[in-house]
C-alpha cells in the first residue's frame, strides 16, 4: 500500500490541493469521516518527507485552501438572498476566506516539521514525535483561528466525532478533540508504511483517554436519568417554533404578516401547561421597548410597543415565558439611529419584559462592515438588509427568569456564537441549558447541518442542554450528552413540544475551558521533545 503513495509524492501541490477538498466532506451534512482521516494521513505523510519548513508551511497552506474552499462552500449561499452585490461575488468570497484560513493547518504543518526534525533529526518519514507535534500544533492553531481577527472557529476538525466519539470534549474541547482526530490520522499512516510498533504504542494511550471519557460520559447520563425521575416537579415544558420562512422572502413585502401568522400558529397552547416558548433569531420585527421614535412603531399592531406585546400575550398561557429573536435600537442624543442589536427579548404572560440578551460575537460583513471606510467606497455592504452596523453585546449571559413558582436559568447564545468552543457561558452563573436561536435561512443545505453538529459539540463540552429554534431548520432539542432528543428538519414548518433536558453537573471542561485544550497540546509537544531529552541526558 505505500507504494500507492509515491506517485502523489510527485505532484504533492496539486495532491494537497484536492486532498484538502475530499477532507471536507468528512463533516457534516455528507459525514464522511473515514476520508479526513485518510486525507490527514496523506498530509502528514507528505509534509513528514519535505527537506524544508517553508514547503511544510506551502503543503500545509495547499491543504487548507482546498479544505476551506469546500467546507465553507454555504456561505456563498447567503450572496444570493441580497440585491446590493452581485450573486458569484459568494464564491469569490470564498475563495479568498480559504486563501486566509489555510494560514492555520499551514502554521500546523510547519511547526509540526521543525518539531519533528528537532526532536529526531536522523529519522525519515513519519514518527510518532512528529505526529504528536502535529496534533499538538494543530490544536494551537485551531484555539488561534477562534480569536485572530474576531475568530473564524466554524467546523473545527474535531466536530466530525460528534457522538460517543466526541466523549473526550468533556476534558479538552473541540480543539483537543481536533488533536485526537489528528493523532488517529498518524496512527493510520504508521499502518500504512507499515511501522506497526508505533503504531501499537500511539493506539493505547488515545484509546485508553477516549474510553474513560465515554464510561465517565455514559455514568453521568444513568445520575441525570435518576436525577430527572428524582425531581419531575421541576421539569421545565418547551414549545419550540420553525414556522419555514426562506430567507429570499423575509423582506419581502407583505411576509411580516405572513411570517408572524405561521410563529402564531404554531405557538398556540394544546393545554393549560406553563411553557418556555422560544422562537428563532430576529423572529419579529416589531419593537417591544418603549421610547423610541414613534416612526419606529407605525407598521406594528397598535403602532405601539404595547399593541405589539398585546399581540404576542394571546399566544401565551398564563404563566408563559416567549424568549424571541428582535433587534433593538441605539439613538444619539439627536435622536437619530445610529446602530442596532441582534437581540433576544423574555417577556412573560403579561406582557412585562423580564430580561434581555444581546448578541456579543457579530458575523464580520454579515452584521457590519469591517473596515468601512475602505470597502463602502468600493460598493460593498453587510448582507443582513440595511446600512446601520449592529452592535456587539457584553459576552455570555445567563437569563434568570420566573416561570411556574421556579427560576430557570437560560444561557443565552443567537446564531454563529455558538461555534466558539469554551466561550458560551457565564461560568460565574452557569445557566440550566443554553438557548440557540438562529437564523440558517442563509446558508443553503450545507450551514445548518454543520450548525447543528457543532451545537451538539458544545453541549457534550459543557455538559449542558442546547436548545435550537431556526426559521427553516434544524431546530432541536440536545440533551447534554449532545444527542438529538428532537428536531425539525430543514425546510419544514412545524413545532417541537418537549421537556427541557436534566443538566449535568459542570464538566472539567466547563470549569477550566480552553486551558485544558492548549494544555494537552503542551503535553503532545513535550512528549514530542522527549527522544532530545533523552539524548541529552545520555550525553
Amino acid at each position: 500500500m505505500a507504494k500507492l503513495l509515491v506517485p502523489l509524492e510527485k505532484h504533492a501541490r496539486l495532491t494537497l490541493l484536492l486532498t484538502g477538498g475530499i477532507s471536507a466532506i468528512g463533516f457534516a451534512p455528507l459525514n464522511l469521516w473515514p476520508l479526513t482521516l485518510l486525507c490527514l494521513a496523506l498530509l502528514m505523510h507528505l509534509v513528514a518527507n519535505v527537506e524544508s519548513g517553508k514547503r511544510a508551511f506551502l503543503l500545509g497552506w495547499l491543504f487548507g485552501v482546498g479544505h476551506f474552499a469546500i467546507g465553507n462552500n454555504w456561505i456563498a449561499t447567503a450572496f444570493t438572498y441580497q440585491a446590493a452585490m452581485p450573486a458569484w461575488l459568494g464564491w469569490v468570497a470564498v475563495f479568498l476566506l480559504a486563501l486566509y484560513l489555510a494560514v492555520y493547518p499551514a502554521l500546523a504543518c510547519w511547526g509540526a516539521w521543525r518539531i519533528g526534525k528537532f526532536a529526531a533529526p536522523a529519522s525519515a518519514g513519519a514518527t510518532i514525535p512528529f505526529i504528536l507535534a502535529f496534533a499538538g500544533c494543530w490544536i494551537i492553531a485551531e484555539w488561534l483561528r477562534s480569536w485572530v481577527f474576531t475568530g473564524f472557529a466554524w467546523n473545527p476538525l474535531g466536530v466530525i466525532a460528534v457522538g460517543d466519539a466526541a466523549a473526550p470534549a468533556i476534558y479538552i474541547g473541540s480543539y483537543g478533540l481536533s488533536g485526537l482526530a489528528v493523532a488517529s490520522a498518524g496512527i493510520l499512516l504508521l499502518v500504512v508504511i507499515r511501522k506497526w510498533h508505533s503504531a501499537l504504542v500511539l493506539t493505547l494511550p488515545l484509546t485508553a483517554l477516549a474510553a474513560t471519557a465515554l464510561i465517565i460520559l455514559n455514568t453521568d447520563s444513568i445520575d441525570t436519568v435518576i436525577r430527572d425521575k428524582a425531581f419531575d416537579k421541576h421539569h421545565v415544558e418547551l414549545t419550540i417554533v420553525q414556522p419555514n420562512i426562506s430567507q429570499i422572502d423575509k423582506y419581502n413585502p407583505g411576509y411580516d404578516a405572513i411570517n408572524f401568522s405561521r410563529l402564531a400558529q404554531h405557538s398556540q397552547p394544546k393545554n393549560e401547561r406553563t411553557r418556555l416558548i422560544l422562537w428563532p433569531e430576529a423572529a419579529i420585527p416589531w419593537r417591544l421597548e418603549e421610547g423610541y421614535p414613534f416612526r419606529y412603531y407605525q407598521f406594528q399592531p397598535g403602532e405601539t410597543a404595547r399593541g405589539a406585546r398585546l399581540t404576542l400575550m394571546r399566544l401565551m398561557n398564563p404563566g408563559d415565558v416567549l424568549l424571541t429573536g428582535v433587534d433593538r435600537l441605539e439613538f444619539d442624543k439627536d435622536r437619530q439611529l445610529v446602530g442596532a442589536r441582534n437581540s433576544v427579548t423574555a417577556m412573560d404572560s403579561s406582557g412585562k419584559i423580564l430580561a434581555t440578551y444581546d448578541k456579543a460575537h457579530l458575523v464580520p460583513y454579515g452584521e457590519y462592515l469591517a473596515l468601512r471606510w475602505l470597502l463602502e467606497p468600493l460598493g460593498a455592504t453587510r448582507l443582513v438588509p440595511g446600512t446601520i452596523d449592529f452592535w456587539p453585546g457584553p459576552g455570555p449571559r445567563t437569563l434568570d427568569l420566573p416561570f411556574n413558582g421556579q427560576r430557570v436559568k437560560v444561557g443565552m447564545q443567537i446564531c454563529y456564537e455558538i461555534i466558539f468552543s469554551g466561550q458560551v457561558t457565564d461560568r460565574a452563573n452557569r445557566p440550566d441549558f443554553i438557548f440557540n436561536p438562529s437564523n440558517d435561512a442563509w446558508f443553503g443545505s450545507w450551514g445548518p447541518p454543520q450548525h447543528l453538529a457543532q451545537a451538539r459539540l458544545r453541549a457534550i463540552e459543557e455538559g449542558l442542554p442546547v436548545v435550537r429554534s431556526t426559521p427553516t431548520g434544524i431546530s432541536a432539542v440536545i440533551d447534554a450528552d449532545g444527542r438529538i432528543v428532537q428536531s425539525l428538519p430543514h425546510g419544514k414548518a412545524g413545532r417541537i413540544d418537549a421537556r427541557l433536558p436534566m443538566p449535568k453537573p459542570p464538566t472539567l471542561f466547563a470549569l477550566y475551558g480552553n486551558i485544558l485544550p492548549l494544555a494537552f497540546a503542551a503535553l503532545l509537544i513535550a512528549c514530542a521533545l522527549l527522544p532530545l531529552a533523552r539524548r541529552r541526558a545520555s550525553r
